[in-house]
């Protein structure tokens, strides 16, 4: 019986060995009779306040430390001024632009120090921030813009071309900042960022104004949930407060203290744009009194470089960063001299992957895997420092309970593969403007839907063993089918289209499009793959084109992808 499962020696020595005080339940079973899995962790108490509140309420404490520094330009920025120039941004947003409480402002930018000013600039200023990636192109841009409404457009010189034409095809005409980080020039008809967040003797008074509460929006990033379109995932203050507060647990905290003598820094490679790298890297770190160092994009050497000239303690990651630290030359034991904790999430890590990390590390740290989705704000699951079992994503984090089901809602017990559902003050509000999707994904009372298959061991830790959701991984990403169908779909050749994921080396998985042709035209694949890729950022674009006379589907003309799989997936 499930109900006679104690934690294991193991897991009881980890615990021990950092002298963690946990709820009553470390002395029993995590699992219920009902077969659901408690967290081992002390609850914690859910407070009434905002995300800008939660990052500056112990702020006195290292106000003159670094918060931000870009690691190729070492332009950095104290906790102080960090402060000052994002109130100075909500003030000239309010006067100014008009921002009112609950509109929403579009941040396109890549990682920098300016983006923590941005944010939470907009957050202070009352607004909801929808975050897009960089690379997007326009027509990628534009079905965010008319998803989310957002009154003001943010970006970077590279990525206001695509804001305005993103604009122009959405029928919009939106004001523009330009973060310039530098001494380039304003780009034409654009608002400079630095006049508004470094100006002097900004009147804060305005600020009264704002009346946001802990259960309004915060962030609107855009998510493809278990399956389809993207959809704005409404994140609340609660969430990511309640979050980052779940990470502060003795037990389950994986960085150190900020005192007065010592500030740990990390590096904030993962995008900010979405949110495992704005919430966990970023926001929860500034919460702590961390030194965040932001790198723009991914570039080897630079990397490498960064690591050992910032002396970085601390790195949140994905698969495909792992694979570059164990198997890079450029990287070596002197770049990782100052590690103490590596994190994974986004996706399973094959144990090999691991092993050339722990080879190429020879002092002790921590390498310890994470779960969580965007609509979970993001963090759901962590293992315990000083775990050697790299393959478990680990226990329910504080106030949250997991729950293993089969196609039918029957909960499983232990080592019983099926859907993994998750229940805590993290889970999302809901899909913007979309109950039926909210409603497909979060039960009557409060579980979410994860779309993952997995597993709860006797011990109470998760395994994710594959996922139900129809999702292409490329690289770590997220590519839904459906996207690149109704891409396919606008081409004038194409009738009719489906895609799906196949293996690939580099990549993990690169997407295949299976195409049918309206009756008498003809086109190439080379010249359906073009067509994508002009509409698409480059880690979506069809790698393969197969041209079918039909496409399998049920009866309701739903698109079988599993038989497409089976037949011509390999």
């Amino acid at each position: 019986m499930a109900s006679r499962n104690f934690l294991t020696k193991t897991a009881q020595k980890l615990l021990a060995s950092r002298s963690i005080a946990l709820t009553p339940r470390r002395e029993q079973s995590l699992w219920t009779p009902d077969k659901i899995v408690k967290s081992p962790h002390k609850d914690v108490d859910i407070p009434n306040r905002t995300v800008p509140e939660h990052i500056w309420e112990n702020m006195e404490r290292w106000a003159d430390k670094t918060a931000v520094v870009c690691g190729l330009t070492n332009r950095s920025f104290t906790y102080h001024q960090l402060y000052k120039y994002s109130r100075n941004f909500a003030a000239k947003l309010r006067t100014q632009l008009k921002i009112r409480d609950g509109d929403v402002i579009c941040v396109m930018m890549a990682n920098s120090p300016e983006y923590a000013m941005v944010a939470l600039g907009a957050l202070e200023a009352g607004a909801e921030v929808t975050t897009v990636n960089p690379i997007y192109t326009p027509h990628e841009v534009q079905r965010q813009i008319l998803l989310s409404d957002p009154k003001i457009l943010i970006g970077v010189q590279d990525s206001i071309p695509v804001l305005k034409e993103a604009m122009a095809l959405a029928k919009k005409d939106l004001p523009i900042i330009t973060v310039k980080g530098s001494d380039i020039n304003l780009p034409p008809g654009t608002i400079s960022f630095e006049e508004f967040a470094m100006a002097d003797n900004v009147d804060h008074s305005v600020l009264k104004e704002v009346n946001k509460k802990s259960e309004d929006i915060a962030f609107l990033p855009y998510s493809s949930g278990t399956t389809g379109l993207p959809k704005g995932v409404e994140l609340v203050h609660r969430n990511i407060v309640v979050n980052c507060l779940q990470q502060d647990v003795d037990s389950v905290r994986h960085y150190e203290v900020t005192t007065k003598t010592n500030q740990d820094s990390t590096l904030c490679i993962l995008p900010l744009y979405h949110i495992y790298g704005l919430s966990i890297v970023l926001l929860h770190k500034l919460s702590v009194g961390y030194k965040v160092v932001t790198v723009p994009k991914f570039q080897p050497n630079n990397f490498a470089s960064i690591l050992k000239e910032h002396s970085i303690n601390l790195l949140c990651a994905a698969p495909p960063l792992i694979l570059f630290l164990g198997a890079h030359p450029s990287v070596t034991e002197e770049h990782l001299a100052s590690m103490k904790v590596i994190t994974s999430g986004a996706a399973p890590l094959p144990r090999n992957d691991v092993d050339k990390v722990l080879n190429k590390i020879k002092h002790p740290f921590d390498f310890l895997q994470l779960y969580g989705l965007t609509e979970t704000s993001p963090l759901a699951t962590a293992m315990l420092r000083g775990s050697d079992k790299y393959t478990t994503s680990g226990y329910g984090i504080s106030n949250t309970e997991l729950r293993i089901v089969d196609s039918e809602m029957r909960s499983l017990g232990p080592n019983e593969v099926g859907e993994l559902l998750i229940r805590g003050p993290q889970v999302m509000k809901g899909y913007r403007n979309n109950l039926e999707a909210t409603k497909n994904s979060i039960t009557e009372d409060g579980w979410f839907k994860t779309g993952d298959l997995a597993f709860l061991d006797e011990d109470g830790a998760v395994t994710i063993a594959d996922r139900l959701k129809e999702l292409i991984k490329v690289k770590g990403y997220q590519v839904p089918p459906a996207e690149l169908e109704n891409v396919l779909k606008e081409h004038p050749d194409v009738l009719d289209a489906a895609v799906i994921g196949i293996a690939d080396e580099r990549s993990g998985e690169v997407p295949k499009a299976f195409v049918v042709l309206k009756d008498g035209h003809k086109v190439s694949g080379e010249d359906v793959a073009a067509f994508v890729a002009q509409r698409v950022a480059v880690y979506k674009r069809i790698k393969e084109v197969m041209f079918l006379d039909e496409l399998p589907k049920n009866p309701s003309g739903k698109i079988l992808r599993r038989v497409l799989r089976e037949k011509y997936g390999k």
